[in-house]
């Protein structure tokens, strides 16, 4: 095996498989490590676990990057890929097993099924019972030309213990009594999940892994697999799962989201990483935070080691805070693409006015009237019209032109006076008529955004959609 790169300074990673688009779950783990080596001014890694070639791909590897870069979660150095590893996780096995520490396993999954409802059913946990542990290696050699085999770790012990360093928990200590012979290359001749991962890091310099809870066995039988093939491990952070409505794991199995689709809907990367990260983090001060001021709040030593809840309710309310904060140039270009031919100057002034009544970009369409006097207006609204009456918008048209100062509270004064309207009743169709929906901005604002000329057009227009 290569030396592994020495640990001088905080290393994380972010190691998914390309079988799959990058989903919320992965995204709380992408941040959180990227948040701590940032935090530590060390660097943070990108590794593709690609060792299952029969399921990766390489449009999930450009998917995944995509993605990443959408959050601006930026990785350091070139993109490594656990495939290139191959010829040292063989070293490594060959390692353990002539050290007596792995051996090849022959049960059938029919054997190993009845054993562990043997053991349940006398209330002892379902392990496997080391059968072939003790088969002599020739013997079992020569059984690999012609039967079916598995590789398993020898950790299950009478007495000793691995202990995992774990920044949130301390020393967890876990009796080698109480473990498993863990499988580590399946019958096809691949590779499970744990023993190229804790290799992987030890080649790479991994100082720090943060991680889900559930993670916290394998991290024992990793730990124990390092320190036999003479690797000091990494410092370990398992914090409390992610959770869906239903209160399951939060995965690709579950129905988690992938972030290609939220983008599709319009989503700001800001409002799921301000969502994500304050999720079991509860020292993260309240606002939108910009990606310094999001490192210098995160603390990993305060996450909480409950479990936590994903909404989506609460992402969409940080995608609407995040629209309205964000700078009137940057909305307006997002606006522009949904009214061609509208005068740039005419969308910056538009997109201050609706700012504060958008929970997503596209729901500016909705204010479209306030660009164009004849854009369409739906059955609910044109019903307010009919019900005020053309009378009344005569009035108000009337009205309007008399108003010498142009503004929404002289006008309304004088109308109230001369209709006999008030509330309601005098409010409600006037905002229809201007702006082709009962609720929205400020109607001083709107009054002054359509100017002396844009009032009188809609107010016409409004008349003429009556008598129609």
């Amino acid at each position: 095996m290569s030396k592994p790169v020495l640990k001088d300074r905080v290393v994380t990673r972010f190691a998914p498989s390309p079988t799959g688009l990058l989903h919320l779950g992965n995204v709380r783990t992408a941040l959180l490590n990227w948040l701590y080596a940032r935090k530590h001014h060390g660097r943070f890694l990108l590794r593709f676990e690609d060792t299952d070639q029969s399921r990766s791909q390489t449009d999930f590897v450009h998917a995944i990057e995509e993605d990443l870069g959408w959050l601006g979660v930026v990785w350091d150095g070139d993109i490594r890929f656990q495939s290139t590893h191959s010829d040292q996780h063989q070293a490594a096995l060959k390692k353990l097993a002539d050290k007596g520490l792995a051996y090849r396993c022959f049960c059938t999954e029919a054997q190993i099924s009845l054993e562990r409802k043997l053991a349940a059913s006398r209330g002892l946990p379902p392990r496997y019972t080391g059968r072939c542990r003790d088969l002599p290696q020739e013997e079992a050699l020569k059984r690999s030309e012609s039967e079916a085999f598995v590789w398993r770790l020898a950790v299950r012990a009478k007495a000793g213990e691995v202990a995992v360093n774990d920044l949130l928990r301390g020393t967890v200590h876990f009796s080698c009594a109480d473990l498993d012979d863990p499988v580590v290359v399946r019958s096809d001749g691949s590779f499970t999940f744990l023993l190229p991962n804790a290799v992987d890091d030890a080649l790479d310099g991994i100082s720090h892994v943060l991680r889900g809870d559930d993670h916290l066995t394998n991290t024992a039988y990793q730990v124990w697999l390092l320190e036999a093939l003479g690797h000091a491990p990494p410092a370990y952070l398992h914090h409390g799962l992610l959770l869906n409505r239903s209160g399951a794991k939060l995965s690709k199995r579950a129905g988690s989201h992938d972030v290609k689709s939220l983008r599709e809907q319009g989503l700001l990367p800001a409002a799921l990483v301000q969502a994500m990260v304050r999720l079991g983090h509860p020292n993260m001060p309240d606002g939108i935070l910009d990606p310094d001021d999001l490192v210098k709040h995160f603390e990993a030593e305060r996450l909480s080691t409950s479990s936590v809840k994903w909404t989506d309710d609460e992402m969409w309310r940080w995608h609407a805070r995040t629209l309205h904060q964000m700078p009137v140039d940057q909305l307006a270009s997002l606006i522009a693409p949904m009214f061609p031919g509208a005068e740039p100057a005419r969308i910056d002034g538009f997109a201050s006015l609706v700012q504060g009544n958008l929970h997503k970009v596209e729901d500016a369409a909705g204010f479209g009237r306030l660009l164009n006097r004849r854009d369409s207006m739906s059955a609910d609204t044109l019903e307010v019209l009919q019900e005020a009456g053309g009378d009344f918008i005569a009035s108000a048209l009337a009205a309007w032109r008399k108003t010498e100062s142009g503004n929404w509270q002289d006008w309304t004064a004088l109308l109230k006076k001369e209709s006999g309207r008030s509330g309601k009743a005098l409010f409600l169709p006037l905002r229809v008529a201007l702006t082709g929906t009962p609720h929205g901005p400020e109607m001083a604002r709107v009054v002054a955004f359509l100017g002396r000329e844009g009032v009188s057009q809609r107010l016409e227009d409004a008349r003429e959609r009556i008598k129609a």
